[in-house]
């Protein structure tokens, strides 16, 4: 996976040289951002083998229109497991429109109508097609009760998931706090409530056809840098490749360090 890692972080370089100073439009705006990870947990459910990774974006608005990439390396294990043979980077390509409904009797309400392309160069589908598709929809605002709390909830899905499993659907509700400065840091608790639910019981490597997933944790923010400390878990038993081989899902704890631009 080194080779790979390496690949993508020359990459996002290059994008990012080549981006700055781009931006004039008062409507237009970029950005991009860099990340290391103990460990890329996707839905409570380790893509890495509980390794850590390096990922990066590069993202686009304009008004209320965005676009960009994400990418993360990978590690599915090795070609036995018969899940994502070769699958070392993951790409994913996303875009959409974020209208505000503003003086809502809540106050304003920000709301996300998107598609996501999760794709797999390189990778030797062994049986099915790893790249799907999501639609996702999704909202938040300020609380008006609670200064500094952020809510907010998304829905996605996808017609034919990954591996080909048919229907699923997956939905996230999400809260942050912003707590007092802390000397240089900006901190915010955070968390999230996920359930997806397909048509296909192995869909999960779980051998459950839905699954709850959830994770709280602190960010500290400053200037363009952030640090996250953050606890993952499932309410998946282990078997199949869940738990008991690349694709853990039992708690953790994550640490990410990220720098954004611009």
């Amino acid at each position: 996976m080194s080779g790979r890692v390496a690949a993508l972080c020359g990459s996002a370089g290059v994008a990012l040289l080549a981006l700055s100073g781009a931006a004039q439009a008062d409507q237009f705006s970029w950005s991009a951002s860099l990340t290391g990870t103990s460990d890329y947990v996707f839905r409570g459910i380790s893509q890495t083998d509980q390794d850590p990774t390096i990922q990066g974006s590069l993202g686009f608005e304009y008004g209320m229109f965005y676009a960009g990439a994400w990418a993360s390396g990978l590690d599915f294990g090795p070609p036995s497991t018969g899940f994502g043979q070769d699958a070392e980077i993951e790409v994913d390509w996303y875009g959409g429109i974020k209208p505000t409904w503003k003086n809502s009797p809540v106050g304003d309400v920000n709301f996300d109508f998107g598609v996501i392309y999760y794709s797999y160069p390189g990778a030797a589908d062994p049986a099915a097609e790893l790249d799907y598709v999501e639609l996702k929809a999704g909202y938040s605002f300020a609380s008006p009760f609670i200064k500094n709390l952020t809510t907010g909830g998304t829905f996605y899905w996808s017609p034919d998931y990954g591996g080909e499993v048919g229907s699923v659907w997956t939905s996230e509700s999400t809260a942050s706090y912003a707590l007092p400065k802390v000397g240089v840091f900006d901190p915010t608790i955070s968390g999230l409530l996920g359930y997806q639910k397909g048509e296909d019981a192995a869909y999960n490597g779980g051998g459950e056809d839905h699954y709850y997933y959830w994770n709280a944790g602190l960010t500290l923010a400053v200037e363009n840098l952030s640090f996250d400390f953050r606890y993952w878990d499932t309410d998946l038993d282990p078997g199949g490749l869940c738990s008991t081989g690349p694709l853990q899902c039992d708690e953790r704890f994550v640490f990410s360090a990220t720098v954004a631009l611009p």
